[in-house]
């Protein structure tokens, strides 16, 4: 029979290393260009998110629809609001609450009144093509098209694929 040459440790070793940088080179590429992750600051999206919460999002997908939960940066914050309307959606926020297109919306998720802010946007609004316009979900405490208007989607990072809770906080 004839004898097995083992390789040197050296050489196991050094084809090792190279796998685990490959590994997590693939890693960073894929967090770099197709997914996001970050740690979620407020409490705007309660109780769906909550503060300190870990979201990943997908950044390629910007095919949103209305309910779809949506990561974009508002002064230098990233932050996660609902799509409410999108391109040619009238909105408009009144007495009764939020109707689109005239119709009012029943948010079984949602436990808060929606309204006006005094300040920001005029209502109704038709939402332009290649925007939306998203709100919070704890609609009292919540920064979103109200001030700032319906979103470029050329503006936003992506469509939220999960959240990790952060139990103890």
């Amino acid at each position: 029979m004839p004898e097995r040459r083992s390789s040197p440790v050296w050489q196991d070793l050094l084809l090792l290393f190279l796998k685990i940088i490959i590994i997590a080179a693939v890693f960073v590429m894929m967090f770099t260009f197709v997914f996001g992750i970050f740690r979620y600051p407020d409490r705007a999206m309660a109780p769906a998110l909550k503060d300190g919460d870990l979201v990943i999002y997908y950044r390629l997908d910007k095919n949103y629809a209305a309910s779809d939960a949506i990561v974009l940066e508002y002064e230098g914050q990233l932050q996660v609001r609902r799509v409410v309307a999108v391109a040619g959606d009238t909105v408009d926020i009144n007495e009764n609450g939020l109707m689109i297109n005239g119709a009012l919306q029943q948010e079984t998720e949602i436990y808060e009144e929606t309204y006006r802010y005094e300040e920001g946007v005029e209502f109704p609004l038709t939402v332009p093509e290649g925007y939306v316009f998203v709100l919070g979900d704890s609609r009292e405490n919540s920064t979103d098209s109200r001030i700032y208007g319906p979103v470029a989607i050329s503006d936003t990072k992506g469509k939220v694929m999960t959240i990790i809770r952060r139990r103890g906080i």
